[in-house]
């Protein structure tokens, strides 16, 4: 695993978690390989009916934006 993409990956998350408390809920960094990153969501957003779109729209379009390596950013329970 790139240790310099991981590093970037978390720092990222580290900006997006704010939006994510506002609301109750978090995210947790749990791998990246080969252009996938897979995150944790906790708090409010496990269950959300929005969690989907704040992981896509939010989080996954945050981290390609800063990171040309991720293809996708995937949950995991």
């Amino acid at each position: 695993m790139d240790t310099q993409i991981t590093d970037s990956i978390i720092n990222a998350l580290e900006e997006i978690k704010p939006m994510l408390y506002s609301h109750g809920g978090d995210i947790e960094f749990v791998s990246f390989d080969n252009g996938v990153v897979a995150v944790r969501l906790k708090g409010a957003c496990v269950g959300c009916p929005i969690s989907m779109y704040t992981l896509k729209l939010g989080v996954e379009k945050t981290l390609k934006e800063k990171i040309s390596q991720i293809s996708s950013v995937v949950t995991v329970a």
